[in-house]
């Protein structure tokens, strides 16, 4: 079977800490909005609810916000980000 390598692609993203709102929805327009979270104890009230290419996701506290190639927006989980991307110089 043939392997592939994912190509290296430099993304813009956003982590969602609870505390960002203004942020995260500036960087998002209109593809985001935040809603009530059944909070029951630390987390933050709200979660960011996403418009992607496959519909509707949800990014919870401490999950990133990706912009894709295509401009498109989706979440990825904080662990899976770290192991998938690193840091580059500020444009």
């Amino acid at each position: 079977m043939p392997e592939y390598r994912k190509k290296p692609v430099v993304i813009d993203a956003i982590q969602w800490t609870g505390q960002n709102a203004d942020e995260v929805l500036a960087f998002t327009g209109s593809a985001a909005r935040l809603e009530s979270a059944d909070c029951h104890g630390d987390g933050p009230p709200y979660l960011v609810a996403i418009n992607t290419l496959e519909g509707r996701m949800v990014a919870g506290r401490d999950d990133w916000i990706i912009r894709g190639v295509q401009g498109e927006f989706y979440p990825c989980k904080s662990d899976i980000f770290e192991a998938t991307y690193e840091r580059v110089a500020d444009r």
